[in-house]
């Protein structure tokens, strides 16, 4: 039995006949399994309410198998968030913060971690490659300013940007996605890049709207780690279908990409769900499975958040050793346990935002 069958359980559990839009599973705050005996922490959207939602919780969870027990408890409610009051408007003007779309990018993919040293660059590498691989038309934009990796792990360093006769970027293309990176612009890799937040973001703002990225299906942008000014200018003024969060199963990884998916929330960006990176690894000799950071830690917290799983990806040496000589894995072993999960996470990526 899997966390994910209870969540769906509470999740086919309606409140509308209580006056809440919710269902169960989305006021799920923890819950822990002990042998047979089953532990549901629920947030109470208000008092008076406990004994009708306990009993909702029993009954949605009475077929479950192997769960003999459910001990329902309440913590109080999350506090609402303050709207932020908006000026009076005068009537024909614009408000104050207009989300821009990138004009001709059907969708705009934003993969975020919250955390470095978790892969998301190469999530994202691979991501773009696999969507392209299945027939889309694909950019991928590297927004990690300070520390582009992207011109590494699609094999285009020392590769330079050029300006067309309409004065907009165009874009280095490789592997059939069309890529940007000021990796592209600076002098060297060695090169720092020494931005105070307003060039950061003059610089980011450019790659996205002046550029000639043509037509396309699917622009995804590689976030640099954390939730600071970037990550938040971004989602306050660009029109962005969609956030994948990129996580390990590690305690110390999951922390911050909780906080991620808070801020993605909260600035209203979907969260379309989560990519657990170096899952597990598959020994050559027996074939068998060891999860090496542990097992069911990202399950729990997808289940708590009410999020997806979007795909695991095996633990493979052959990653790291591809991604430094510029072939991704779903170029150079197309056929391996990790491209398949990145086709897969690809295909449901491309259904969630159809």
């Amino acid at each position: 039995m899997a966390v994910k069958d209870i969540m769906d359980a509470l999740r086919s559990e309606s409140l509308e006949d209580l006056g809440l839009k919710e269902n169960l599973a989305q006021l799920v705050k923890d819950i822990k399994l002990v042998g047979s005996e089953l532990d549901v922490l629920l947030y109470l959207p208000k008092t008076g309410l406990e004994d009708v939602l306990r009993a909702k919780v029993e009954k949605a969870l009475s077929e479950i198998p192997d769960v003999e027990k459910v001990n329902v408890k309440f913590a109080s409610a999350p506090p609402q968030q303050p709207q932020p009051q908006q000026a009076p408007q005068m009537p024909g003007a614009q408000p104050a913060f207009t989300k821009r779309k990138v004009p001709e990018v059907k969708h705009l993919i934003a993969v975020g971690s919250g955390k470095g040293g978790v892969g998301k660059s190469t999530v994202a590498a691979n991501l773009a490659l696999a969507l392209a691989k299945l027939g889309y038309r694909v950019g991928l934009l590297d927004a990690d300013i300070y520390g582009p990796s992207v011109p590494t792990l699609l094999g285009l360093k020392g590769e330079r940007a050029t300006v067309n006769e309409r004065n907009r970027i165009v874009p280095v293309e490789k592997f059939g996605v069309k890529v940007l990176s000021i990796g592209f612009m600076l002098p060297s890799e060695e090169t720092p890049v020494i931005w105070r937040g307003p060039m950061l973001m003059k610089a980011l703002t450019q790659f996205l709207f002046d550029v000639e990225w043509g037509e396309l299906d699917y622009l995804i942008l590689d976030l640099p780690p954390g939730t600071g000014d970037v990550q938040l200018t971004l989602a306050q003024n660009v029109d962005i279908s969609g956030a994948v969060v990129v996580t390990t199963p590690q305690d110390v990884a999951l922390a911050d990409v909780k906080k991620a998916t808070s801020m993605f929330k909260e600035v209203q960006i979907p969260v379309l769900g989560v990519i657990e990176n170096m899952a597990y690894f598959i020994c050559p000799s027996d074939k068998q499975k060891y999860y090496i950071f542990g097992k069911g830690k990202t399950a729990e917290f997808a289940s708590a958040y009410g999020l997806k799983i979007l795909g695991s990806i095996p633990i493979d040496p052959e990653v790291a050793e591809k991604s430094d000589e510029g072939e991704p894995v779903v170029v150079s072993n197309p056929d391996s346990d990790v491209a398949r999960a990145f086709y897969g996470i690809a295909r449901i990526v491309a259904q969630e935002l159809s």
